[in-house]
């Protein structure tokens, strides 16, 4: 009975294995920390930033350690920036960029992307602001078809990549330029209240990206549509709430995230704040996190617990995450008001 049962969770590996690493091909890279992530949801989100001029962040999520050789590892570094904010006639210019890596399975899929944003934010009366920006980037995606394993290569026991298989990739690396837009728009009737929701289109120029026939239909990516809102309010003197709903669909993919985070003051104006909190991917998984924020700098993190049937060999445990930002004001600048609530 125990040899049975490890060769089934060997067979459903290796077959996980496989479907995970093709699926990668079709889907794009993600946080579960999606609002410590601005620049990859929406290029509109560049310089649009409440209550700093600038901000620079890191984010890594290690995923499925537990039943994956080789772990998925993603890492997205960024910066954003205003400018103008002085010159322009109740509006300012936001310039950003921001890369990301990844490492995915036991095939050592590796996608390097780099972009650059621009984007246009306007005042509209004292309490609303609109916000239209766009993206271009380098991507690129390798393998080592060689750690592959396919299911015409399972023996009766285990999968041998040493045995023939029908599969023929053309291409260990494919290149392609990419193309991103979204706009954004916020409203702030007060200053404890702060509401804001945007929607942005990625892949609109459809590049190719494929390791078999570049002639193939299904090797155009599918754009992807995302959605968000959230606001932020603060609720008592000490504690400032940030509700957040997040939408994407690709290629009949959908994913629906929802939650909400508290800031905690500790003390004085701001200087030492407690993050927690709790989201919920439909059908998916739970998230909680939790973070500190001390002075301009903001440091979380937050575990993926799997509900989905793929508990059955992750026993619940989905993936780690970090991320850290640091947000600041220019020199000239430190007394410019925020348009969000504050400590």
């Amino acid at each position: 009975m125990n040899a049975n049962k490890t060769i089934v969770k060997i067979m459903g590996t290796g077959i996980i294995s496989l479907l995970l690493n093709l699926a990668t091909l079709g889907q794009d890279l993600h946080f579960s920390q999606f609002f410590n992530a601005p620049l990859t949801v929406n290029p509109a989100n560049s310089g649009f930033i409440p209550d700093a001029d600038y901000r620079i962040g890191a984010n890594y999520r290690n995923q499925w350690s537990t039943i994956m050789t080789v772990p998925y590892k993603t890492t997205s570094v960024f910066a954003d920036a205003q400018l103008f904010r002085d010159r322009l006639e109740n509006g300012w210019l936001g310039i950003g960029a921001f890369l990301l890596s990844d490492v995915a399975g036991s095939g050592s899929l590796r996608s390097t992307k780099v972009y650059g944003s621009l984007a246009y934010h306007q005042m509209l009366g004292f309490s609303s602001l609109v916000s239209a920006g766009f993206n271009v980037g380098w991507a690129n995606k390798r393998i080592d078809g060689s750690k592959l394993k396919y299911p015409d290569q399972f023996d009766g026991k285990f999968f041998d990549n040493k045995l023939p298989t029908t599969v023929v990739l053309n291409n260990s690396s494919v290149s392609y330029l990419d193309v991103q837009a979204g706009m954004n728009y916020a409203y702030f009737p007060q200053e404890n209240v702060y509401i804001n929701a945007g929607y942005s289109i990625h892949h609109v120029n459809r590049p190719k990206e494929t390791f078999f026939s570049d002639n193939a239909p299904e090797s155009r990516i599918p754009m992807r549509h995302i959605g968000f809102v959230n606001a932020i309010l603060k609720v008592s003197p000490t504690i400032i709430i940030n509700p957040n709903v997040y939408f994407t669909t690709q290629a009949r993919a959908t994913e629906l995230v929802l939650g909400l985070n508290a800031n905690y003051n500790l003390g004085g104006f701001g200087e030492k704040q407690l993050v927690a909190g709790a989201y919920y991917r439909l059908g998916d998984a739970i998230v909680p996190m939790v973070g500190l924020e001390i002075g301009t700098i903001r440091l979380s993190f937050s575990y993926d617990v799997t509900l989905s049937r793929l508990n059955q060999y992750n026993g619940y445990r989905g993936a780690t995450e970090f991320s850290l930002m640091k947000k600041g004001f220019y020199p000239d600048n430190v007394e410019r008001v925020t348009l969000c609530p504050k400590f």
